[in-house]
């Protein structure tokens, strides 16, 4: 329950804030954005809810009504926006599950405001006025941070990789789906119910109609043009259009004044994407450039162009180049975002030559270069990964992509004064999204670079550049996955249940700041961070086994070292510790191996593990899985527990356990491959490279867990090859669990099941 009356406090600050004067509503917006986020939870409930119905306003954008009515409330709106816009409100949203409802406001605002002439402004302060563009940049940058556009250019020339599983759902048309889908469904659960009756008259005021990408022609448009501009080079301006135009109107007013209109400079120079006549100044250009926010944006790209291949054919100078992307952000804050797709999409073709940074024409990381590379050293080494063969040459000269180059240059040359710090927020996650996918070491230098004009944000860039390491060097992610199994099962400590387990291995979320310095990273964390940017990620599966089984033995031996474990002729046998401890330990490591193949490759990765990798673990084994040494039968035992375990728990995250739908059945297909190698192997009495008890345990409580957890899967299972899989189970002595894989098998095979019944009564 809420504290005290705050609840109903809030309620009577929106009712001020839905009917209230026009300032009343502005100081209305600043208490809901204020203090009432930070405190409990049921107050952050209903504050977030009560931002989401303000700018979430009834009706579409054809609505005439609905346009006049937002416009008008542009001050009170744009509160609202500046408001929410840090980063922990952000965070706010995405926990209590309103990103989608807020998304779709946002979506109405971007398309409402940017489609207007800024030919009106309101007055907030004595030196600052707002316009439409201020309150479409507020509402478009926002909406993009929700929609995570940071990740969009990296994800899209991902190559030799399986998509993660959720890769695709980023996207402002998922948004709206999972919109749409919440808004059909609320009502039905206890918990809707619940608020119904608390806030019905606020609540039954949200839109209920469906709303998709189509009922926002403009943002759609450009949303297109975005994806056009990743996937592919874009096509020429037709002369003379509107666009061309604005495209010459805004390289007017960024080179222009640099020179007061020498004629060497003048945009049509720049490129053929540009012609303005010779009498043009800087005030025709501002006049030009009266239009909506839409055909800007739409324009960024092409004026991108002209500008990047002047600087490269030497027409302009790299601070020329700067300054005026500078002054092209500063001019409509919005653009930012089209400035940040531009040059994401030219870092990931490939075509330009590099900047060399040496602080004549670009700027100089020298300064501090060094520091940041022991910085990320010594993050590495605190999570367990030392990988000394990424040294930086301190000799030769840093360069970057150009296009990376003035990315750069123009996110540490912004002034984010006025509060517009939110708008970095947005560059900084694109930046560093840019620079990781470029050869080494081209975010240590960026972040020398900003490490210079923000210390503050040193750490951020520390750890995103630790990062980037995982994407040039295998062995530093096969170092960091042994770090997650070690801290999982707690090695190294005086006593298995100690340390370990899920607090080890994420810690407490993303490192803060210590008396000494920066925590150590977690390095579950540090991989949930990195495992996108892997890239092929064919070597993970046989990795992480080979680690689980590692894990087993270093398992045993830990407690054979303490003396806990009796060591005999023929192996070891428990002591002080019971067989029971070893097989959680032992499920908890299958648990973390699953998780980590599922999120890294996802299905496809899980198919390749139990028709690839397991098989070809069992027909070449040997003792270099085991450091050289010949396993005991515990630990074989335990292995061949573990290894079940891990490849069941595998495929459950990739299928399900019960029904699957989605035609054709790849679950059975895939499965079914699996089952039968193993009813090959025990047709044909095969001798294995594997410890002969590793097999046992593996394929009996493979088939184990199938009968008991996971039936479904049994009764997709083709007949013969379940009455050849009874038939190998009754060879390893395996009798009772012969027949109950029959008996869940279905009626194909209860001939065979009653078969079998009567043969145990006869040797009864």
């Amino acid at each position: 329950m809420c504290e005290g009356n705050s609840c109903a406090e809030i309620e009577k600050i929106y009712e001020i804030a839905i009917s209230g004067s026009d300032e009343e509503k502005i100081s209305a917006a600043t208490i809901l954005c204020g203090a009432s986020l930070v405190r409990g939870w049921n107050i952050q409930e209903h504050s977030i809810l009560f931002i989401t119905m303000l700018l979430t306003p009834v009706g579409l954008p054809n609505h005439t009504e609905t346009e006049s009515h937002l416009i008008s409330l542009a001050p009170f709106l744009n509160v609202l926006l500046v408001g929410i816009s840090s980063i922990d409100c952000v965070h706010i949203f995405s926990l209590h599950g309103l990103v989608p409802l807020l998304a779709a406001g946002l979506m109405l605002l971007c398309e409402v405001f940017g489609s207007r002439v800024p030919d009106v402004t309101w007055t907030v302060t004595a030196a600052e006025q707002l316009s439409y563009h201020e309150v479409f940049s507020n509402a478009f940058t926002l909406l993009l941070r929700f929609w995570r556009f940071d990740i969009l250019p990296i994800e899209q020339v991902r190559t030799n990789a399986a998509d993660p599983p959720l890769g695709s759902l980023f996207s402002p048309e998922y948004l709206l789906l999972v919109r749409n889908c919440r808004v059909a469904a609320f009502g039905r659960s206890t918990k809707d119910i619940l608020k119904l009756k608390r806030l019905s008259k606020i609540i039954m005021n949200y839109p209920k109609e469906s709303v998709f990408m189509n009922s926002f022609p403009k943002l759609y448009f450009w949303y297109k043009q975005h994806q056009k501009c990743i996937a592919s080079i874009r096509s020429g301006l037709v002369p003379g259009g509107p666009v061309h135009q604005i495209v010459g109107a805004l390289l007017s007013m960024m080179f222009l004044k640099l020179h007061d209109g020498s004629e060497s400079l003048k945009p049509a120079t720049l490129g053929k994407s540009s012609s303005s006549g010779s009498g043009s100044t800087l005030d025709d250009a501002l006049m030009k450039l009266k239009v909506p926010a839409w055909d800007i944006l739409e324009a960024i790209p092409y004026v991108l162009d002209a500008s990047l291949n002047a600087c490269a054919h030497g027409r302009i100078s790299s601070r020329e180049l700067s300054t005026g992307i500078k002054d092209l952000a500063d001019f409509i804050p919005a653009s930012l975002v089209a400035i940040a797709s531009y040059f994401s999409a030219e870092v990931t073709r490939g075509i330009w030559k590099p900047a060399f940074m040496n602080g004549v024409d670009w700027p100089n990381p020298a300064a501090n270069l060094s520091i940041v590379e022991q910085q990320i050293k010594k993050t590495l080494a605190d999570t367990g990964v030392n990988v000394p063969s990424l040294d930086i040459d301190g000799d030769s000269p840093a360069e970057l992509p150009l296009p990376l180059a003035a990315f750069v240059s123009l996110s540490i040359t912004y002034k984010f004064d006025k509060g517009r710090g939110r708008f970095l927020m947005l560059i900084a996650p694109v930046l560093t999204a840019v620079a990781s996918g470029c050869p080494w070491p081209c975010m240590p230098v960026l972040t020398s670079l900003w490490t210079q004009k923000m210390m503050r944000w040193s750490d951020y860039f520390v750890l995103r550049a630790s990062g980037t390491v995982f994407q040039h060097n295998r062995d530093a992610v096969v170092q960091l996955l042994k770090s997650c199994f070690k801290s999982t099962l707690g090695f190294g400590t005086t006593s298995m249940s100690d340390d370990g387990g899920v607090g080890a291995l994420l810690g407490h979320g993303l490192p803060f700041q210590v008396a000494s310095g920066v925590s150590p990273v977690a390095p579950g964390i540090l991989y949930l961070r990195v495992y996108r940017s892997i890239g092929d990620i064919s070597f993970l599966n046989k990795e992480i086994m080979s680690i689980l089984m590692l894990s087993v033995r270093d398992l045993v031996s830990g407690e054979l070292s303490k003396g806990n474990i009796e060591k005999t002729r023929h192996g070891t046998k428990c002591g002080h510790i019971s067989f029971v401890r070893f097989m959680a330990c032992a499920k908890h490591a299958a648990l973390l191996g699953a998780s980590l193949i599922w999120i890294s490759g996802g299905q496809k990765l899980v198919q390749s593990l139990m028709i690839d990798t397991v098989p070809s673990w069992f027909l070449s084994a040997n003792k270099l899985e085991y450091n050289g040494e010949q396993p005991g039968a515990l630990v074989a035992k335990l292995s061949g527990h573990a290894l079940a375990y891990f490849v069941m728990l595998s495929a459950a995250f990739a299928w399900g356990i019960d029904h699957y739908p989605v035609p054709p059945n790849q679950r059975a297909l895939v499965i079914g491959m699996h089952l039968e190698f193993l009813a090959s192997i025990l047709e044909r009495n095969e001798f294995l490279c594997c410890h002969r008890a590793t097999w046992r345990t593996y394929v009996s409580d493979f088939l184990k867990l199938m009968v008991d957890c996971t039936p479904m899967w049994v009764q997709e299972v083709d007949v013969q090859l379940l009455k050849k899989l009874s038939q190998g189970l009754r060879r390893l002595n395996e009798d009772e669990l012969a027949l109950r894989l029959l008996q869940v098998g279905g009626i194909g095979v209860m001939g065979a099941a009653a078969e079998m019944i009567i043969n145990f009564e006869r040797r009864l």
